[in-house]
């Protein structure tokens, strides 16, 4: 198989992927148990799915008994500037690089279905695949590391010594029997840029994360009221936090992205526009983007308290109308941004 291997990898930076290795689905045998840990320490928070299937999220063996091989792709979304940037601009929100363009999902998903096809094709054999994307119970980060991709950091998340940070994971299992690649080891050293920079104390120690305090998870996942105790870490960090990235001294030797879909679109949005988005106006102004999918209930929540902590009367004045609003999450929200001191 080594000639089709060979061929793979050169197919996929064809088809736009910026790194491919493969691995087996029994490479990863510590998943499980620190999946278990995480849970049992209710660090998942809100998110009940990394409970639920935990035999196939912690075995990947189990996910797909019959394949025999991993290959994991990585694709380059990374900012032409420095995104911590915005975090000075207290009039405006602050939103992850990785939410700027397009859906990573859609476009993702797309170039994986067609490096799938070209296997099936080459191989000869009609081999089977199935591809994920961060949508099924499948540890990709784990996996990456196993198959050479990058390590996890301090931080959890993966990072390769070619791409830093910005990149997404996708895989296909299938059932060729391919030539592997060897783990990546860890480099991270003696730093520690990406644990001090948390606002919000989200990691109780190297390699461990509390989701429950992750400014990602709160903006995104966690729905109701954010601890009051938490909310003046969030900034104006209204979808995501890259933090913990961009401070990557690995960041060195990436690059900015090539795929026009991941182009910077949404910016840095003024708050006083957001705040005023109804549901109709909030699901035109994000079509197409992952940001779609929190609701326009959830982000105006997170502006509101973006409101609370720039400390300027305007803004305070433009939040107050929402303090009778429909939701009462954003009702909580704007009656806490209107008694949030001024300067």
């Amino acid at each position: 198989m080594t000639d089709l291997t060979t061929a793979l990898k050169t197919e996929a930076g064809a088809v736009g992927f910026s790194d491919c290795r493969i691995c087996r689905p029994t490479d990863v045998p510590e998943v499980m148990a620190r999946l278990q840990a995480f849970v049992a320490e209710g660090r998942h928070g809100q998110m009940g799915w990394m409970a639920e299937r935990m035999n196939w999220r912690g075995d990947p063996a189990a996910l797909w008994p019959e394949a025999r091989s991993v290959i994991m792709l990585a694709e380059n979304y990374g900012p032409e500037s420095d995104p911590l940037a915005v975090l000075s601009e207290r009039d405006r929100g602050a939103v992850s690089v990785y939410a700027q363009g397009r859906d990573y999902h859609d476009v993702v998903k797309k170039r994986l279905k067609r490096l799938g096809r070209w296997l099936i094709d080459a191989a000869g054999t009609s081999p089977e695949i199935k591809v994920f994307v961060d949508t099924a119970p499948v540890m990709e980060k784990p996996l990456g590391q196993a198959a050479g991709l990058g390590w996890q950091g301090k931080h959890t998340n993966l990072v390769s010594r070619r791409l830093g940070s910005w990149f997404f994971l996708g895989c296909i299992f299938t059932t060729l029997d391919l030539e592997v690649d060897g783990a990546e080891v860890d480099h991270c050293g003696s730093c520690r840029k990406c644990l001090d920079v948390c606002p919000t104390g989200a990691f109780p120690a190297p390699y461990q994360l509390d989701a429950r305090r992750c400014i990602s998870y709160l903006t995104i996942e966690h729905s109701g009221p954010v601890d009051e105790a938490l909310r003046p870490g969030l900034g104006n960090r209204i979808y995501g936090c890259d933090d913990c990235l961009a401070v990557c001294p690995w960041n060195k030797f990436a690059q900015a992205a090539s795929e026009v879909k991941y182009e910077h679109k949404v910016g840095a949005p003024v708050l006083t526009d957001l705040v005023r988005l109804d549901d109709a106006a909030f699901r035109a102004r994000f079509s197409g983007s992952p940001i779609k999918r929190i609701g326009r209930d959830r982000m105006v929540r997170n502006v509101l308290y973006a409101i609370g902590n720039a400390g300027e009367a305007r803004l305070r004045e433009a939040a107050r109308p929402l303090c009778e609003d429909d939701d009462a999450t954003v009702r909580d929200a704007a009656r806490w941004a209107v008694t949030q001191p001024v300067d």
